[in-house]
């Protein structure tokens, strides 16, 4: 059986590297239900992070799924009567057995390009090494338990031929699967150069923290990704012509959000041409003449 301070100094060292949402989505039920109906006791590890950050996302990229809530995207069972079938047939590109086989694999995540994170459910659940089988139908395994894959990946310490690296300048971050609200606001050029106008946006909706950024190689596109600290917005300044400002909020926060993104794009020199939603159709209450 693993150490119980090496369990718990790993899921200490994510807790510290990552700070958890303040209300984690689908993060507490009946333990011993979930285990029985996986047919297998899990980790404790993994208990320690389903309570503490719940059904979400690490750095846009890494996502961790949850045996509670009844959302169909969620769930450890995830694809597993889909995946069987076509693992029996094709040992040659599956060579693993799929849970409840034994030894067989159990996913416990996905990633942003549909790679899976499985446990080996070989021998104690508290030993069962990490396997990242690829959406291509490679794998590679890690022996160590789910709480010191996420941080070993999030720090840049594990070496993985399958998994994009973290963005070694970019702080890790968690995002909850929670509800959220899409808004794109279209803007006039203003009077003041792009980088000018990011920096403007940030500091009237400060304190924000870097989400990443790329550019085109002639300079003429791009996106800046950031999030609001105290609010949970997450939110995308796109270079295009014209250029827009792209956010996710909680439902909650659209008067709260609407009023401090037009007060921003005043600062910005800049004036809101429309606005959209997910669909991209108008929205009346967005617009100018409704921020008084």
């Amino acid at each position: 059986m693993a150490d119980p301070e090496t369990t718990t100094s790993a899921c200490d060292r994510l807790i510290r590297l990552v700070a958890p949402p303040t209300a984690p989505v689908d993060a507490h039920g009946d333990r011993a239900a979930a285990e029985a109906a996986a047919g297998t006791r899990l980790p404790d590890d993994y208990g320690r992070l389903v309570e503490t950050y719940g059904w979400g996302e690490f750095c846009d990229f890494l996502y961790l799924r949850t045996p509670f809530g009844t959302s169909e995207h969620n769930g450890i069972e995830w694809q597993r009567a889909r995946l069987t079938g076509v693992a029996e047939r094709d040992r040659e590109h599956y060579p693993y057995p799929l849970h409840p086989a034994p030894g067989g694999l159990l996913v416990w995540g996905t990633t942003m390009d549909a790679d899976r994170l499985c446990w080996l459910t070989a021998g104690h659940p508290d030993d069962w090494p990490v396997v990242v089988w690829c959406s291509e139908g490679r794998y590679e395994t890690h022996d160590m338990g789910a709480a010191a894959f996420i941080e070993g990946w999030a720090t840049g310490r594990i070496e993985s031929r399958l998994l994009v690296e973290m963005e070694p300048d970019l702080a890790p971050w968690f995002n909850a699967f929670r509800p959220r609200v899409h808004r794109c606001l279209r803007l006039s050029e203003g009077p003041v150069p792009h980088d000018e106008r990011l920096r403007l946006l940030r500091e009237a909706l400060a304190p924000t923290t870097d989400r990443g950024a790329w550019r085109s190689e002639d300079g003429r596109t791009g996106q800046d990704h950031f999030a609001t600290v105290d609010t949970d917005w997450l939110l995308t300044y796109d270079m295009s012509r014209p250029h827009q400002i792209r956010i996710d909020f909680p439902p909650e926060d659209g008067e709260r959000a609407r009023r401090r993104l037009f007060a921003a794009a005043r600062l910005m020199g800049c004036e809101v041409l429309h606005v959209t939603g997910a669909p991209g159709t108008p929205l009346p209450s967005w617009d100018a003449a409704a921020d008084g």
